[in-house]
C-alpha cells in the first residue's frame, strides 16, 4: 500500500455513530485499503445550511493501493449503501465520506479535488486531522495542520464526543 489518504467522516440523521461504525468498517474490508489510524469522534455544529442536526465527524488515515478517482468511487458506493440522499447543499446527511488528502498531491479533476475545497476552513475538519498528524503539510495552504488550527475561528463549534483510546478502535479491529 504506497498511498496515504486522509478521509473525513460525517453523519447527521438516524443513529450517526451507527452511520461512521458502517464506513469505518466498510473502508476497513476494501482490499486495497487499510487504515492506519482514526481519530476521536467529534459533534459539531451544522455548517452552511444551518436548519438540521449536529455531526458528528471524525477522520481517518488510509493506505491504500488505489488511485484516487478509484478511491473516490469506494467513498460514494460506500454513501449509497448508507442511502445517502441530500436534497440540499451542505444538508442532513445519513453518511458523508470525503477524500481530504492523497498523498501530498494537488488534484483537479471534474468530480474530484484534493486537497478538499475549504477543509482549512472547517474547524470539524482540521481538529480531528491535528489529532491524528499536527505536523502534516497541506500542499495548498504550505502550512502544518496545527499552524492552521491556531488560526481558526469556529472552533467553539466542534465538541470531543467520543475519545478514540486506541484499544479496539471502536470495535473495529482486534484490541
Amino acid at each position: 500500500m504506497s498511498n496515504i489518504a486522509y478521509i473525513g467522516l460525517g453523519s447527521n440523521m438516524g443513529i450517526r455513530e451507527d452511520y461512521l461504525l458502517l464506513g469505518l468498517k466498510a473502508l476497513n474490508n476494501e482490499n486495497g485499503i487499510e487504515i492506519k489510524s482514526v481519530s476521536s469522534i467529534y459533534e459539531t455544529d451544522p455548517v452552511g445550511y444551518l436548519d438540521q442536526q449536529d455531526f458528528l465527524n471524525m477522520v481517518v488515515e488510509v493506505s491504500t493501493t488505489y488511485k484516487p478517482e478509484q478511491l473516490l468511487e469506494i467513498t460514494q458506493k460506500i454513501e449509497s449503501k448508507a442511502k445517502k440522499n441530500t436534497p440540499v447543499r451542505w444538508g442532513p446527511r445519513t453518511l458523508d465520506l470525503d477524500i481530504l488528502l492523497y498523498n501530498q498531491e494537488n488534484i483537479k479533476m471534474d468530480d474530484l479535488l484534493i486537497p478538499h475545497p475549504r477543509m482549512s476552513e472547517r474547524s470539524f475538519v482540521i481538529i480531528p486531522l491535528m489529532e491524528l498528524n499536527p505536523q502534516l503539510m497541506l500542499p495548498h495552504e504550505q502550512e502544518t495542520v496545527s499552524e492552521i488550527y491556531r488560526r481558526l475561528t469556529d472552533k467553539e463549534g466542534v465538541r470531543l464526543w467520543k475519545t478514540n483510546n486506541g484499544v479496539g478502535e471502536y470495535g473495529l479491529f482486534e484490541s
